[in-house]
This record gives C-alpha cells, structure tokens and sequence, in this order.
C-alpha cells in the first residue's frame, strides 16, 4: 500500500487526523449497521492500530450500540469519522472518504458481501466474505 502520513478531515474540517504507518486493511463494508449509520449502500474504511491514529482539533462525538460497536462523527458537520467494536479493541477503521489523499488506499476486499444489495456492482474483482461477529 505504500501509505505513510495520511491525513484526512471531517466535511467542516474542526476534525481532522494524521496516521503513522500503513493501514492493515482497506475494504468495503456492506453490512446494515454500516448503511444505516451511513445512509449509503456501502461503507469503505480502512483499518489500523489505535496508536497509529492522532485527532487534532474538535473531539469526535460517540455512539455506542447495545452489541458493542462504537461510532465517531462531528458534531459539528456530521461527518462520520470512525468505527471501533468491543470485539476487536485493537483496530479503529476510518472512514475512507475523508482521507486527503485516496489513490493511496485502494480497497482490497469486501466484507459482509451477503448483505449486499444484487443490484451493486463495485470493484467486483475483490475478494469477498461474510463476516460473523460471534466467531
């Protein structure tokens, strides 16, 4: 991936974040907890260490689910920022839209793929799975 010093912001720019290092993964997410949450029909984000990640400006705000996932976003413009779960405290996944420069974190797969709507079609060459959080 080649990624070092990424940057991104949210829409209003009061958050913005720096990482150190690659990403673990970047990939597609097509499970309903991400739509919704999202409002679109999938939500690419890429995946790292906690440490990795520093947030300057304006706190991110959280929403924590009964079953463990938490969610960051602006309180100012909205913007969701980040998705950590219970399950998996040594990964934050950012949301892939904000980083300022995307040609260097090409997605490498899809998870949740049974949750996919038939009728999208994106980068369909990458590997695909189901994801069972309870295994």
């Amino acid at each position: 991936m080649g990624a070092n010093n990424l940057t991104g912001h949210c829409y209003c720019g009061a958050i913005s974040f720096e990482i150190s290092g690659k990403p673990d993964w970047v990939g597609h997410c097509h499970c309903e907890s991400c739509r919704r949450a999202s409002g679109s029909v999938m939500t690419s984000f890429a995946g790292f260490r906690p440490e990795q990640v520093t947030f300057t400006g304006a706190k991110p705000d959280r929403f924590t689910t009964p079953d463990g996932v938490t969610r960051s976003f602006s309180g100012q413009c909205g913007s969701a920022i980040a998705f950590e779960f219970d399950k998996t405290p040594d990964e934050i996944h950012l949301q892939l839209g904000l980083f300022d420069d995307l040609e260097q974190l090409p997605p490498q797969s899809h998870s949740f793929i049974g949750e996919k709507p038939s009728w999208l079609h994106a980068d369909e060459q990458l590997p695909a799975q189901d994801w069972d959080p309870d295994s």
